[in-house]
C-alpha cells in the first residue's frame, strides 16, 4: 500500500476547485437578473431577492456543513451539495413572470444550501494535505474555482437565455451541475490519521515543533479575534457582492447602448479568481492582516472612482479590480481562520466566520437595489461601500493572532514562539 503523499493532496485540491467552478453559478445572477427585469418586468429589488436569500442561506448552511464534513468527511457532504444545487436550478425552471416562489425556493434556498454544503467541503481537506507555509496558496487555488466560474457561466447563461429563454436555461444548468459536482465530490478525502505533509519534520523528531492547540468552535467564539474577523469579512463581502449582483445593470447605466454586461461579469470573475490565488501567495509571505489592509484600501479606492468608469476600458479595469479585491477576501479569511484556530475543526470554525459573508452579501445586494430603485443611480451605494471598506481597513490594526496555545491547552512561555 503506497504512502499518502502531497500528490494525493493535489488531486483533492483540484477536485475542490472543480466543485467550486460549478457552485459559482451564484455569480451568473447578474446576467439572469437582467433577463428577469427585461423579459419578466421584475423590479431591481425583486430580481435581487433570490440572490440575497442564496447568499444568506449559503452562509448559514456553511456552519452546519463545516461541522458535518469535520465529522463524516467531505465526500458525502459535497455530494449532497451537488444534489441540492442541481435540484434547485431545476425547481427554479418552473417559475414565471407572475410566480417568484420557484426561484426563491430553487435558487434562493436550495442553491444556497448546495453552495454551503459543497464549499464547506472543498477547502478543509485540501489544506490538510500541505504544510502551513502553503496554506494561503492552496486555499487560494481551491476557492479560485468559485470566482472563476463566471468566466464560462456568464457567457453560457447569456447564450442559453438568448436561445431557449429563462426557464430552460435554469433546467439545463441544473442538469449540468447536478452531474458534475456529484462526480467530482467522490475525489475529496482527508489525509489519514498521523499524516505529516511532505517537507515537515516527523512528529517526535528533534525539529518537530510542539503541537498547537486546535480550537473548538465555542472556544473560538470566546476570542475577540473571531468578531474582528467577522466584521472585516462582512465589510469586504458587502462591497464585492454589491457590484457582482448588479454588474450587468450598472454597465447598462454607465455605458448605455452597449451590451457589455455578461462580458464584464466574466472579466470580474477572472479578477476574482486571480485575486484569490495572488492574495493567498502574498499573505503567505507578507502576513494575513497586512494583506487584508492593502485589500480593503484597494476596495475603497475602486468604490470611490466606480461611478466615473463611463468608458469601455475603464469599466473593464474597474470590473477586474472589484473581482480581484473581493476574491482576495475569500482566500485570506479561511487561511487566517486556520492560522488562528487550527485545521482540525476548520470546517465548522470557518463556517462560523463565513456567516459574515452572507450578511455582507445580502445587505450589499439589497442596499444597492433599494438605492437604485429610489434614485435610478448606484452612486449612493458606491459611497456606502467606500465607508464600510475604510472601517475594515482600520480594524486590521487591532486584529492580532490569539496567544499561541499548545495541544494540552497551556500557553507558550513568552519568547518561545
Amino acid at each position: 500500500m503506497s504512502k499518502p503523499s502531497s500528490a494525493q493532496g493535489w488531486i483533492v485540491t483540484f477536485a475542490g476547485t472543480g466543485i467550486n467552478l460549478g457552485l459559482g453559478v451564484l455569480y451568473s445572477w447578474s446576467v439572469i437578473s437582467k433577463a428577469l427585469q427585461k423579459d419578466w418586468q421584475w423590479s431591481a429589488s425583486k430580481a435581487s431577492l433570490p440572490y440575497c436569500i442564496a447568499c444568506a442561506v449559503f452562509a448559514l448552511v456553511m456552519v452546519f456543513a463545516g461541522r458535518a464534513q469535520d465529522k463524516v468527511g467531505p465526500r458525502k457532504v459535497a455530494s449532497l451539495g451537488g444534489v441540492c444545487a442541481g435540484a434547485g436550478l431545476i425547481i427554479a425552471s418552473l417559475a414565471s413572470a407572475q410566480s417568484i416562489m420557484p426561484v426563491i425556493i430553487g435558487f434562493g434556498l436550495l442553491i444556497g444550501a448546495g453552495m454551503g454544503l459543497g464549499y464547506a467541503s472543498a477547502t478543509p481537506p485540501a489544506v490538510k494535505w500541505f504544510p502551513p507555509y502553503k496554506k494561503g496558496l492552496i486555499t487560494g487555488i481551491v476557492v479560485s474555482g468559485f470566482g472563476l466560474a463566471s468566466v464560462y457561466i456568464s457567457p453560457l447563461t447569456n447564450s442559453l437565455l438568448g436561445s431557449m429563454g429563462i426557464n430552460n436555461t435554469f433546467l439545463t444548468l441544473g442538469i449540468i451541475f447536478l452531474i458534475g459536482i456529484v462526480l467530482l465530490s467522490q475525489l475529496l478525502k482527508n489525509p489519514p490519521p498521523g499524516y505529516v505533509p511532505e517537507g515537515m519534520p516527523a512528529v517526535g523528531s528533534a525539529n518537530h515543533q510542539e503541537a498547537r492547540y486546535e480550537y473548538d468552535w465555542n472556544e473560538m467564539m470566546k476570542t475577540p479575534q473571531f468578531y474582528l474577523l467577522w466584521i472585516m469579512f462582512a465589510c469586504g463581502s458587502f462591497a464585492g457582492l454589491m457590484i457582482i449582483a448588479h454588474m450587468a445593470r450598472i454597465a447598462m447605466k454607465q455605458l448605455p447602448g452597449i451590451n457589455l454586461g455578461f462580458i464584464l461579469v466574466a472579466l470580474l470573475a477572472v479578477g476574482n479568481a486571480g485575486g484569490r490565488i495572488l492574495a493567498g501567495m502574498i499573505s503567505d509571505k507578507l502576513g494575513r492582516t497586512q494583506t487584508m489592509f492593502l485589500i480593503f484600501i484597494g476596495q475603497a479606492v475602486v468604490m470611490f472612482f466606480f461611478s466615473q468608469f463611463t468608458t469601455t476600458l475603464l469599466l473593464i479595469v474597474g470590473s477586474v479590480l472589484v473581482g480581484a479585491f473581493y476574491g482576495a477576501n475569500l482566500s485570506l479569511f479561511p487561511s487566517t481562520t486556520a492560522d488562528y484556530y487550527g485545521t482540525k475543526n476548520l470546517g465548522v470554525n470557518y463556517g462560523l466566520v463565513f456567516t459574515s459573508w452572507g450578511v455582507g452579501g445580502a445587505f450589499g445586494g439589497i442596499v444597492a437595489g433599494k438605492i437604485f430603485d429610489a434614485t435610478q443611480s448606484y452612486n449612493g451605494a458606491f459611497m456606502v461601500a467606500l465607508v464600510i471598506c475604510l472601517l475594515a481597513a482600520v480594524l486590521t490594526f487591532v486584529t492580532k493572532a490569539p496567544r499561541v496555545r499548545l495541544a494540552n491547552g497551556d500557553f507558550l512561555a513568552a519568547g518561545k514562539q
